[in-house]
C-alpha cells in the first residue's frame, strides 16, 4: 500500500461473497430497528481491504438511537443469528452501540449487544458489556473510525468517535497480552496481529494484517521466517490452519509488547 492509508485511498470494494449476505444483513437490521437505526458499517477486515474467503469473519458495527429496546436487541440478534441468516464466512461478528456512546471517546466496552454467530464461531449474544474485556471494542471502534464502510446510514466519522490515545494504547497492550496468554487464537493470527499492533504504534495508522506483516518482516530480518510463514498460513482456511514455533511465536510477542510499552511510555510523558 505504499504507506497510503485506507482513509486517503477511499473505502475498497467489498467483496462478491459477501455482498448479498450484507446486504440482506442490513435488510433485516432495518426492518426490526426502523427509524432508530443511525448506521450499519462494514470494520475489520472488510473496511481494511484483506477480507479472506474461508479465514476472515465478518465484522459489522451497528448505531441506534438510545431509545432501542431490549426486546428489540434481542429480536435483531435472533433475526441475524446463523442459520437463520446463513453466514457465508466463519462467523459475524456483529457489535450494536447506542448514538450517544458510540459518539465520545470512551475506553469501555460500551455495547448494548455483541453477536457471534457462524459456522466456525461459538455462539454468543451479550447484553451486558460489564462481561468483557474493553480492549477488543476499544481497537473496534478505532478501525471503524478511520476506515469504516457504510453499509446504511451515517457515515462512520460521523457516528464513531476515535478513543482516546492513552486509552487506545492500553487497549493494543492488552491484546498483545492476550495474543500472548490467552487461549484458541490461531498462531499465524497471533504474530499478524502482533505486525500490526507495531505498525500502529509505529505510524498511528490500522493497516490490513498482511501489510503490516510484510512491512516487520523487511525491517526486522531476526523475525522475518516467523512472519512470512504466518503469512502463507493465512493464506489458507480457518479449519485448515497449521501450526508455528511456540516458542519462536511466544518470542516474538515479547517483542512486540516491549514496542507497545516504549509507545504507551511516550504518550504518558
Amino acid at each position: 500500500m505504499n504507506r497510503m492509508s485506507r482513509e486517503s485511498e477511499g473505502p475498497p470494494p467489498l467483496p462478491a461473497q459477501v455482498g448479498p449476505y450484507l446486504r440482506e444483513l442490513v435488510r433485516r437490521t432495518r426492518g426490526v430497528c426502523g427509524a432508530d437505526l443511525v448506521s450499519v458499517l462494514a470494520v475489520g477486515s472488510l473496511a481494511l481491504g484483506d477480507y479472506r474467503p474461508g479465514r476472515s469473519d465478518v465484522d459489522v458495527t451497528v448505531v441506534v438511537e438510545p431509545s432501542v429496546s431490549g426486546p428489540v436487541l434481542r429480536e435483531l440478534a435472533g433475526a441475524l443469528a446463523h442459520p437463520r441468516l446463513p453466514c457465508p464466512a466463519p462467523g459475524l461478528e456483529l457489535v450494536v452501540y447506542d448514538r450517544g456512546f458510540a459518539g465520545r471517546a470512551s475506553g469501555l466496552a460500551g455495547y448494548l449487544l455483541d453477536l457471534n454467530t457462524g459456522p466456525l464461531l461459538p455462539s454468543r449474544a451479550s447484553f451486558d458489556p460489564a462481561r468483557s474485556p474493553a480492549f477488543w471494542y476499544v481497537i473496534d471502534r478505532s478501525v471503524a473510525h478511520r476506515a469504516g464502510v457504510v453499509l446504511f446510514g451515517r457515515p462512520a466519522r460521523e457516528v464513531i468517535a476515535p478513543p482516546a490515545a492513552s486509552d487506545l494504547l492500553a487497549a493494543v497492550r492488552a491484546s498483545v497480552r492476550e495474543h500472548t496468554e490467552g487461549e484458541g487464537h490461531l498462531a499465524d493470527n497471533r504474530v499478524l496481529n502482533g505486525c500490526r499492533s507495531v505498525v500502529f504504534c509505529r505510524t498511528g495508522r490500522w493497516t490490513a494484517k498482511r501489510v503490516a506483516a510484510r512491512e516487520i518482516a523487511a525491517c526486522e530480518p531476526g523475525f522475518r521466517p516467523l512472519v512470512e510463514a504466518a503469512l502463507a498460513g493465512f493464506e489458507r482456511p480457518r479449519a485448515e490452519a497449521v501450526g508455528l514455533p511456540a516458542a519462536e511465536v511466544r518470542a516474538f510477542l515479547t517483542w512486540v509488547r516491549e514496542r507497545v510499552d516504549e509507545a504507551a511510555g511516550a504518550v504518558e510523558h
